[in-house]
């Protein structure tokens, strides 16, 4: 599992603890996390680590890699469950990630032009660096600060765009935590927009569908098309975010930025 499902598991997880219980993500007999799951997870008290398999306040929910609830493999492409609605994740921030989470202040614009480029459905999940620079400098231009995030795996930088280092994911997310907009593809980012409660706009395309791992929160753009899950490049995937243009993506963006009642930092 990736990052985002790290972040749904969280969601999937709360208020456990309220009921006197801990969540066992696994196959009822092992609790199954990856590498991804303990930088996610660290001080969730609604979550139950690998070893509390015995432990007499644990909840079983099977949502481990393998076993995603939200789709099945089904030849060539996922087949979506629609019935599962990601809920909004959790972070457990300490003192001093909160503190390192402020230190590039507050209200700027986060756009992240990439989406696991090493995944096969990357092409069918990618708007296009062009496109993504059209919106930054359009937002610009209005006077917005953008900026991206830069750590180990960013391939691509904006120009003109402001680049905040991050030691880690979980970093971001802390940073993330005081912008006021992300922008950005499904995935890891746009689940943890939602955890740390910032809006976003989000680029589903016709791969995954919003009302599946999308949060009402934020603005979910299909471009019309609906969700194929196709596991190789498709040309129904690369027509949807052809439909979508950059002024819808900006119009979008305007309308969460210009929300009076919205408070940063």
């Amino acid at each position: 599992m990736g990052y985002g499902d790290q972040l749904m598991g969280s969601g999937l997880a709360r208020g456990a603890a309220a009921r006197g219980k801990r969540v066992a993500l696994g196959d009822g007999r092992r609790i199954l996390w990856d590498k991804h799951s303990e930088e996610i997870f660290r001080g969730n008290p609604n979550l139950a680590p690998p070893g509390s398999e015995r432990d007499p306040d644990i909840e079983w929910m099977p949502f481990y890699k393998g076993h995603r609830l939200y789709n099945k493999r089904l030849g060539p492409r996922w087949k979506w469950n629609f019935a599962f609605h990601a809920v909004p994740g959790e972070l457990f921030f300490g003192a001093s990630e909160l503190t390192a989470g402020r230190r590039y202040s507050t209200g700027f614009v986060v756009i992240e032009p990439q989406s696991a480029q090493w995944k096969s459905v990357a092409a069918n999940k990618d708007w296009g660096v062009k496109n993504f620079q059209a919106v930054a400098d359009r937002l610009k231009a209005a006077g917005f600060r953008v900026v991206q995030f830069r750590g180990d795996l960013s391939a691509v930088a904006l120009q003109g765009v402001e680049q905040l280092g991050t030691r880690s994911f979980r970093d971001a997310l802390a940073v993330l935590a005081h912008a006021a907009l992300y922008i950005g593809g499904e995935g890891g980012l746009h689940h943890g927009a939602a955890a740390v409660g910032i809006p976003a706009v989000v680029l589903f395309g016709g791969f995954i569908p919003p009302s599946v791992t999308g949060y009402a929160t934020h603005t979910n753009l299909t471009g019309g098309a609906e969700a194929c899950g196709s596991l190789n490049p498709c040309p129904h995937c690369r027509k949807a975010m052809q439909a979508i243009s950059v002024g819808h993506v900006v119009a979008a963006a305007a309308s969460h930025l210009s929300e009076p009642s919205r408070k940063y930092g």
